[in-house]
C-alpha cells in the first residue's frame, strides 16, 4: 500500500482576519513533494484556516491514490490533538471542519503528528502566498509559487520519517557510529568507567536540531542542576495559573519545604543554591539553605511564565473567558496568554540563556535550582531534545525534585524527574 505525507498549515492576519491555507503532499519513501494546494479564504480565524489546509491536503492525497495510507503533519497542536481524538472539539466552527476532514479517508488509514513550525516551512509558505494573493484581490496560482524553494534537503529527509521511534533510534545510533568509528561504544555502556546517556546539546540555541544520541565516555564531573519546584501555595491545589504573581507558601507548602530540606541534607551533595525571585521559591530555598548552612542566590531568569490576564484563573475559567486565545496558546509555543503575557518560546529563550550562564559558573558542582513548573519542564525538554508540546505531557508536583547533568562537551543527561519520595 502506498504511503503519503500531508503537510498542512493555515494562517490569519488578525485572527480573525484575511486568511489562507497551504498544503503539500509528499511521497513518504522519497520525501519529494507531489502536489501543492493553497487558497485565500477571506476573513477567518487561524484554526479555521488550519483545518481548511488539512482538508485540502487530505483531498489531494485521495486524488493521488484513494487507497494510500496518509500521515498528516501540522504545527497546529489543536488540530492534531482534536483529529487524533485526544481533545474534545467544542467550538461550533471547528466541528463541521473536523467532521469533513475525518470523512475524506477511512480513519484507520490516516495518522497525525505535531511538528515544529520550522519543519512545516513548505506549507507555511504556501499559506502566506495565498494570503498575499488575497491582499492583491487575486487567488493563488501554482505557477507563481516559490514555496518549494524553502524545502531544504533536511526537510525532505525529515518527511521520510513517519512517526517511527525505532527508525529514529536507529538513525541516532548510525550517526554516533559515524562520529566515533564505534571504538569502545556499546548500547549497554560496556565495561570499565560508567557510561552516560547523551541527550540534546545544552549550549546550542533552542532551534538547533542535534542528530546523534547514544552513549559517550565520561568527561569528568558535570554541572548538576537539582531542580526543585517550590512548595504549594493556596493556588496550587485548585490548579490555578500561577505565574508572575508573588504568592506565599501555604501551610502545606511550608511543610513540604521542610521535608525536602531534610531529604537534601541527608543526601549531602548540594554545594550552592540558586532561586527564582518570587516569594514561593525564595521561601522554599531558604528552608533548604537554613538546613544546609548555605546562602541563596537570586536569579531573575528562573522566574515563572507571565500568564497575563490568566493569572489566578483555573483552566476552565480561561477557556470560558478567553477561549480563542487559549486555543492559540495550546497550538503554538509562540502564542502569548491574553493581556501581554509570555509565550513558551520567550520563556524557553530566557531559561536557556540562564542555564548556559549557570552551567559555566557551576562547572563540576551540584547546585540546587529552586524554580517553577515551566522553567523546570523547559530545562528537561531541552535536555532530552523533546518538542515544545512535551511541556503538556509532563507531571511536575509541588516540592518535587528533578535533576539534569551538563557535561563539558555541551551535552546533557536527565537523571531524575518529579521525585516526591521525600513527601511520603
Amino acid at each position: 500500500m502506498r504511503e503519503l505525507v500531508v503537510e498542512a498549515d493555515g494562517g490569519s492576519r488578525g485572527n480573525p482576519g484575511p486568511a489562507g491555507y497551504g498544503a503539500v503532499v509528499r511521497d513518504a519513501a522519497s520525501g519529494e513533494p507531489l502536489v501543492e494546494r493553497a487558497e485565500y479564504i477571506g476573513v477567518a480565524t487561524n484554526n479555521v484556516a488550519e483545518y481548511r489546509g488539512l482538508i485540502a491536503g487530505l483531498k489531494a492525497a485521495r486524488e493521488l491514490d484513494p487507497d494510500a495510507r496518509v500521515h498528516a503533519r501540522m504545527d497546529s497542536k489543536l488540530v492534531v490533538e482534536q483529529m487524533s481524538g485526544r481533545w474534545k472539539i467544542k467550538h461550533p466552527d471547528m466541528k463541521p471542519l473536523a467532521a469533513e476532514a475525518a470523512g475524506i479517508l477511512p480513519s484507520g488509514r490516516v495518522t497525525y503528528e505535531w511538528i515544529p513550525r520550522e519543519r512545516n516551512k513548505h506549507a507555511d509558505r504556501l499559506a502566506n502566498e495565498a494570503m498575499d494573493a488575497g491582499r492583491r484581490g487575486e487567488q493563488w496560482e501554482p505557477s507563481a509559487s516559490s514555496a518549494a524553494l524553502s524545502s531544504s534537503d533536511e526537510d525532505v529527509r525529515a518527511a521520510r520519517v513517519v512517526g517511527d521511534a525505532a527508525a529514529g533510534a536507529a538513525k541516532a545510533r548510525a550517526a554516533l557510529a559515524s562520529r566515533t568509528g564505534n571504538a569502545g561504544v556499546s548500547d549497554t555502556g560496556g565495561s570499565g568507567a560508567p557510561a552516560r546517556a547523551v541527550a540534546a546539546q545544552a549550549t546550542l540555541p533552542e532551534s538547533t536540531e542535534v542528530e546523534g544520541a547514544g552513549w559517550s565516555p565520561d568527561l569528568g564531573p558535570p554541572a548538576t542542576f537539582v531542580l526543585l519546584r517550590h512548595g504549594e501555595t493556596a493556588l496550587t491545589p485548585e490548579k490555578r495559573f500561577s505565574g508572575s504573581g508573588d504568592h506565599e507558601l501555604s501551610a502545606v507548602g511550608r511543610r513540604q519545604a521542610q521535608a525536602v530540606a531534610a531529604a537534601l541534607a541527608e543526601r549531602g551533595t548540594i554545594q550552592a543554591i540558586v532561586s527564582s525571585p518570587l516569594k514561593r521559591c525564595r521561601q522554599t530555598a531558604e528552608a533548604v539553605a537554613t538546613r544546609l548552612g548555605l546562602d541563596v542566590r537570586i536569579d531573575d531568569g528562573l522566574r515563572e511564565t507571565d500568564f497575563g490576564a490568566w493569572e489566578g484563573l483555573t483552566f476552565a475559567e480561561v477557556r470560558e473567558r478567553y477561549g480563542d486565545d487559549l486555543d492559540a496558546w495550546l497550538a503554538s509555543p509562540k502564542a502569548e496568554p491574553t493581556g501581554g503575557g509570555e509565550s513558551f518560546a520567550t520563556v524557553s529563550r530566557r531559561v536557556a540563556a540562564t542555564r548556559d550562564r549557570l552551567v559555566r559558573e557551576y562547572r563540576g558542582r551540584t547546585v540546587l535550582v529552586v524554580t517553577h513548573v515551566t522553567p523546570i519542564k523547559t530545562l528537561v525538554r531541552l535536555a532530552v531534545g523533546a518538542p515544545p508540546e512535551s511541556l503538556f505531557r509532563m507531571e511536575l508536583s509541588a516540592a518535587s525534585v528533578s535533576a539534569v547533568a551538563y557535561y563539558a562537551d555541551g551535552n546533557a543527561s536527565l537523571r531524575l524527574l518529579n521525585d516526591t519520595g521525600h513527601l511520603r
